[in-house]
């Protein structure tokens, strides 16, 4: 995610633990020639200013039809969907923005309800500055 307001929301749920999962359409990892996560991955939560702020830990990844994700995922992911359905019109919407397709070399390609996904859970396992997260 780029710098700036929602990058820094999303780390302040994490933070808080509000948000504990996110997803990403399987085709980011196949375009970008990226290793899926796994569990047991460490990880350094970045923010705006690109300082390191928490050390996350993946405790869960599935890969998923779009159509199978729950109600519980959409929970877990703290932003505010209170059903798959809801999170899935949310994601939908970015999924299906100009500014998201254009990185892709066929941007035509169709989501559907057996669109893969990746969901992946995580946990803060350790904070790297005192108020990581928060304005000074």
């Amino acid at each position: 995610m780029e710098p700036g307001p929602e990058r820094d929301r999303l780390i302040e749920m994490i933070l808080e633990g509000t948000k504990t999962a996110t997803a990403a359409l399987l085709i980011d990892y196949t375009e970008c020639d990226e290793p899926l996560p796994h569990i047991g991955n460490r990880s350094i939560l970045v923010d705006s200013d690109e300082h390191g702020v928490a050390v996350l830990i993946t405790t869960d990844v599935s890969v998923v039809r779009l159509a199978d994700i729950t109600d519980s995922h959409a929970l877990a992911e703290g932003e505010g969907d209170t059903s798959a359905v809801q999170w899935r019109h949310t994601h939908e919407a970015y999924w299906n923005s100009a500014e998201y397709r254009s990185c892709f070399a066929d941007p035509t390609f169709p989501i559907n309800d057996d669109t893969l996904v990746v969901l992946e859970r995580f946990k803060v396992t350790e904070r790297l500055r005192k108020n990581a997260g928060k304005e000074a």
